[in-house]
């Protein structure tokens, strides 16, 4: 008999607890947001939120208002939690933040707390949050020049920070006497906190209402139900072998790119992941954790595979080999920073040049793919105190068979966007001259790419030092089937009339800059889509009118070779 067919956990209930779980995941998700201090959390929505299995890790439900990357990252650092943890107990709260424990960079902060019912262990309970500053050579911690993981911040084995709902306050102390911003620091930890004692509520209640033994046939039955809809997902690809290269600008220390070779096999319904091929480790900090390497297939299968539900069962068709000797195979003491928000991104883009000759129809052209981490840290005169301001900013999506690509989107990793103008320059000491859309940034073709966005923000008083850990500086996001690559990432710093170009284009780190210094940034256009002489006449034209190209930028890229189509999009 079918697990869905059993008293109790018929095909409604069964939907019932989905969706109830997701709902305690996105009640937790909306408790950490509205808590936070910082606006990273609290408005650009760097975090998330999940329920892990009680012996394994393993993703029961994550909040649909979290980071895609943190998906497969939490399901291992709940893993190295539940394999150290000792005299556990109701209210007891691991943190961690150790790259090598199944993390993405140091400032990715976990916590985990297992979730008691009935006085036995359910289920775990975990988040994920970017810290604004964990210390390190420079405020913001995306050291683009460091060379080992110490001089990115201070790396957190997995400790109880709350023993019996309570906090330890020697444990607490030393870890915000390594960061530069540490009053702030402790509203994000009592609301990373807090939202996990909001998923201990939910949850308890809905246990009560169907009962330990409906809920966990449920879980059963809704992981084996996603690794088959994630099987049925992957037979639409034939039987074969299909290769994707992606670049890496630099490692930030070195200036010599670093390749992503994925070779992707398919047979007997699942689909095999070789990296071997990929760039030995480098010195900078753009090497990847193995979570994070893992994650990122995940979340690209995702983005190919929307409708397959999130949990463990969606990675079951998925076998990654170890890139051991590879830069995606980081080991201690590699420096990391640059592993979740950039290489991540690297990684999916060749999952999609991989398998977008199978699946022209799902796929589309490399997005803009990276988060334009930039970090300004230095001293307020406002109220003379210490600042670090964080922020990553959108690019242009790829074209896809149906349409151009999306302008100034987010990022390949996650749902999160850059904080409000309004909120930056009323917490720091900073003033936006420009944030516009990049116009004529995406690649050429039959379907364009999107456009990514221009930004400048000056200093209005005090000092700070200005940290950049992006990519796409040095090639474009690629354009597939014939379109164009986007337009690359651009960075410059003008200062005291003179302007600075970072060596490595789009990675440098401790820039000084003061009052009246501005920061340039130009974010990539996603990949072209298709020959660029099949695209319609109409959609030249209404890329005309609305200001996106002059004739000439036209009549180059395009020429007189359109279609006479008259959709005006």
């Amino acid at each position: 008999m079918n697990k869905s067919d059993k008293p109790g956990i018929d095909h409604v209930t069964l939907a019932v607890l989905q969706n109830g779980l997701n709902q305690v995941c996105n009640e937790m998700d909306l408790a950490f947001q509205r808590a936070a201090f910082s606006p990273v959390i609290a408005e650009a929505m760097d975090r998330s939120d999940g329920i892990y299995h009680r012996d394994d890790g393993a993703l029961i439900a994550q909040g649909e208002l979290g980071l895609p990357i943190f998906v497969g990252t939490m399901q291992f650092s709940t893993q190295t939690v539940i394999a150290q943890a000792k005299d556990l107990k109701p209210g007891d709260i691991y943190i961690v933040n150790d790259p090598y424990l199944g993390g993405t960079h140091l400032m990715d902060v976990r916590m985990a707390m297992p979730f008691y019912y009935q006085d036995e262990i359910f289920c775990w309970l975990s988040n994920t949050g970017h810290w604004r500053d964990t210390g390190g050579a420079v405020p913001g911690g995306f050291s683009a020049s460091a060379t080992e993981v110490e001089q990115e911040g201070l790396r957190l084995p997995p400790v109880k920070l709350y023993k019996g709902g309570v906090v330890d306050d020697e444990i607490q102390a030393i870890v915000l006497s390594n960061i530069r911003v540490a009053n702030e620091t402790i509203g994000d930890i009592k609301a990373q906190a807090a939202a996990l004692r909001v998923g201990e509520r939910r949850l308890t209640a809905l246990l009560d209402r169907y009962g330990r033994d409906v809920v966990e046939a449920a879980i059963d039955e809704m992981r084996a139900r996603a690794a088959r809809q994630m099987r049925a997902s992957i037979a639409l690809i034939p039987d074969g072998e299909y290769n994707g290269v992606a670049w890496v600008d630099s490692d930030g220390v070195v200036d010599e790119p670093l390749k992503i070779d994925l070779t992707i096999e398919k047979r007997q319904g699942d689909l095999y992941f070789d990296l071997s091929k990929s760039s030995p480790p480098c010195k900078g900090p753009m090497n990847s954790v193995i979570a994070t390497t893992r994650s990122s297939i995940y979340l690209a299968m995702k983005h190919i595979f929307p409708e397959v539900p999130i949990n463990a069962g969606t990675f079951e068709p998925l076998h990654i080999a170890d890139p051991v000797g590879t830069f995606l195979y980081a080991e201690y003491p590699r420096p990391v920073s640059g592993c979740a928000a950039e290489v991540s991104q690297r990684i999916a883009e060749a999952v999609f040049a991989a398998l977008v000759s199978a699946l022209p129809d799902r796929l589309f052209a490399a997005p803009a793919g990276t988060s334009g981490n930039f970090a300004l840290g230095g001293i307020d005169q406002r109220g003379d105190k210490p600042f670090v301001m964080y922020l990553f900013t959108g690019g242009g999506y790829g074209g896809s068979l149906q349409s151009d690509g999306l302008s100034n989107g987010c990022s390949t990793i996650g749902i999160s966007t850059m904080q409000p103008v309004e909120v930056l320059e009323q917490r720091y000491p900073v003033l936006f001259r420009e944030f516009a859309l990049r116009e004529g940034s995406g690649g050429a073709g039959q379907q364009r790419g999107g456009f990514g966005v221009r930004y400048a923000i000056q200093m209005r008083q005090g000092w700070g030092r200005a940290s950049f850990v992006m990519d796409h500086g040095r090639y474009g996001p690629q354009g597939v089937l014939g379109g164009a690559d986007g337009a690359v990432n651009e960075v410059r710093v003008v200062r005291n009339g003179e302007t600075y170009v970072p060596p490595h284009l789009s990675k440098d780190q401790g820039i000084e800059v003061g009052e009246g210094d501005i920061i340039h940034v130009a974010t990539p256009g996603g990949g072209g889509y298709g020959q660029p002489r099949l695209r319609e006449r109409a959609l030249v034209e209404r890329d005309l009118r609305r200001g996106y190209y002059s004739l000439a930028e036209a009549d180059e890229l395009w020429g007189e070779e359109g279609s006479s189509g008259t959709t005006d999009g």
